[in-house]
């Protein structure tokens, strides 16, 4: 069978763009590690089209692959060596947590498809969701509010929202629930699928 070449649909300005974010990644981003460079770690992000609210901590060994295909909330943050491959674009909400080694995968390729071009669909993690370490989300793929992808768990299909999910693939292993009577010492308040923080 003869075989055609690959097709690469990503443009020049594209490639450009992140040669120039590499290049700043190498020599201005990732050499500061030390907390209170997080601000100038931010504001890298946002100048290169990256959209990230108030409180949100990106560590500088985490890697960003496309910050103009980012968008965060307030108050979530990037574990250091954690991954988020944006070719497709990234939508994080408040209050999130991509762990250590955690891999966001917006992109694929079409193997159905002799020329096995690239393919690219969003990932939309909601409020108060937790990425665990190792864990891998793919393309196209919404976590929905307050879940857990467990570490090392591999996601190919959306998460209900306060479930826990674990394995590769990703399954369903209980319900979360969170205990707020330290918040409210007068009551025995729980936050489940059924209520709202």
């Amino acid at each position: 069978m003869e075989f055609e070449e690959y097709e690469d649909s990503v443009g020049l300005t594209n490639k450009l763009a992140r040669l120039v974010w590499n290049c700043t990644y190498v020599v201005a981003f990732r050499p500061f590690r030390l907390p209170f460079f997080n601000f100038w770690r931010i504001t890298l992000l946002r100048l290169f089209g990256a959209k990230i609210g108030k409180g949100c901590v990106v560590d500088a060994r985490a890697k960003i692959w496309a910050p103009w295909n980012l968008e965060m909330g307030q108050k979530s943050s990037f574990g250091f060596d954690s991954f988020c491959y944006n070719p497709g674009k990234v939508y994080i909400g408040n209050k999130v947590v991509v762990s250590q080694r955690a891999h966001l995968c917006s992109a694929s390729h079409n193997f159905n498809s002799i020329k096995h071009e690239l393919i690219v669909k969003p990932i939309r993690l909601e409020d108060r969701v937790w990425v665990a370490t190792d864990a891998f989300v793919s393309m196209g793929v919404t976590i929905h509010t307050g879940a857990i992808v467990g570490a090392r768990a591999c996601v190919y299909k959306d998460v209900a929202p306060w479930h826990i999910v674990g394995g590769n693939p990703a399954k369903f292993i209980k319900k979360r629930e969170l205990d707020l009577s330290q918040l409210h010492s007068n009551s025995n308040h729980v936050i489940n699928s059924n209520s709202t923080p």
